[in-house]
C-alpha cells in the first residue's frame, strides 16, 4: 500500500523584499540644511552694513569666480586620483608586483603625512605659483585613501570565489572586472568619498600658491579683519564639503552591488 503524501508541505519562505538604497530622508535632508544655511547668510549679507574694504573684496563677481576655481581644483584633482590610484591600486594586488606593494604604500603615506601646506611651498619653489602647483599638491595628498583602499578591498576577496570563476574558464581581466572590482567597489567607494572631502578642504590652502579657490576669501578676511568675508569664504568651503560628502554618499549607495548590500 502506497504511504499517503503528506497532507500540508511546507510554504516556501516569501521573498525578500529588498530595501530601498536612497531613501527620502537621505535625499532631502541635508540638501534643506544646506539650502537654509546659505538662504540665511544671503539674507545677513543683504542687510549688513559693509565697509569699503568688504565690498571690495566681494564684488565684481569674485565670489562666484573663487567658488568656480574652488570646484574646478576639487573635480580635477580628484579625477587624476582616481586615474592613478586605482590602477595601481589594481597593479599591486597582481602577483608580480605585490612586492612592491609596501614601497608604494610608503611614498603614500609619506605624501598624505606630510602637512599640506609645506607640501605646496615646496611645490611652488620647484615650479612656481599657480594652479599647476595646487593641483599636483592635492593629487599627492589625497592618493592614499583611494590607493589603501582599492589595495584592501581586492585583497579581501574570498580566494574560493576566484578560483571558481577561474574553473569555469574566465580569463584573469573577466576574473576583474566581474568578480574582483565588483566586491571590492564599497571600500573604493568609500577611499574617493574620503579623497573627495579632502581635496575640498586641502583646495583652500591653493591660494598660498596662486591657485585661487575659496582660500582667497578666507585669507582676505584674516588679513583684513573683515568678518563678513572670513564668515562668507568659512560657509560656503563647509557647505561645498557637505555637498560634496552627500553626493558621494548617493553614489556610494547607488554603485554598490545589490547582491552586496545588507538586507536585501
Amino acid at each position: 500500500m502506497e504511504e499517503d503524501a503528506p497532507a500540508e508541505r511546507e510554504a516556501p519562505p516569501p521573498p525578500a523584499v529588498a530595501r530601498r538604497r536612497v531613501t527620502w530622508q537621505k535625499l532631502t535632508l541635508l540638501p534643506a540644511v544646506l539650502v537654509t544655511v546659505l538662504l540665511a547668510t544671503w539674507l545677513w549679507f543683504q542687510q549688513a552694513d559693509l565697509d569699503a574694504i568688504s565690498e571690495n573684496a566681494l564684488s565684481n563677481g569674485q565670489v562666484s569666480k573663487a567658488l568656480w576655481q574652488h570646484v574646478e581644483l576639487t573635480v580635477i584633482s580628484t579625477f587624476f586620483v582616481l586615474i592613478i590610484a586605482i590602477p595601481l591600486g589594481i597593479l599591486l594586488t597582481r602577483r608580480m608586483f605585490r612586492p612592491a606593494t609596501p614601497v608604494a604604500m610608503a611614498f603614500a603615506n609619506m605624501g598624505q603625512a606630510t602637512p599640506a601646506i609645506g607640501l605646496l611651498a615646496l611645490l611652488v619653489i620647484w615650479l612656481g605659483t599657480g594652479m599647476k602647483s595646487a593641483l599636483i599638491g592635492m593629487i599627492i595628498y589625497a592618493v592614499l585613501p583611494v590607493l589603501a583602499n582599492t589595495v584592501a578591498g581586492l585583497k579581501a576577496n574570498d580566494p574560493t570565489l576566484l578560483e571558481a570563476a577561474r574553473g569555469i574558464g574566465m580569463s584573469p581581466l573577466g576574473v576583474l572586472s566581474r568578480v574582483e572590482l565588483p566586491l571590492a567597489v564599497p571600500l573604493i567607494l568609500a577611499g574617493v568619498r574620503t579623497a573627495l572631502v579632502l581635496n575640498v578642504g586641502t583646495a583652500t590652502l591653493a591660494t598660498f600658491g596662486g591657485g585661487g579657490g575659496l582660500g582667497v576669501l578666507i585669507t582676505t578676511g584674516i588679513t583684513t579683519q573683515r568678518m563678513p568675508v572670513l564668515m562668507l569664504g568659512s560657509i560656503l568651503t563647509v557647505s561645498l564639503a557637505l555637498l560634496v560628502d552627500w553626493l558621494a554618499s548617493l553614489a556610494e549607495l547607488l554603485l554598490r552591488p545589490r547582491g552586496l548590500e545588507v538586507g536585501t
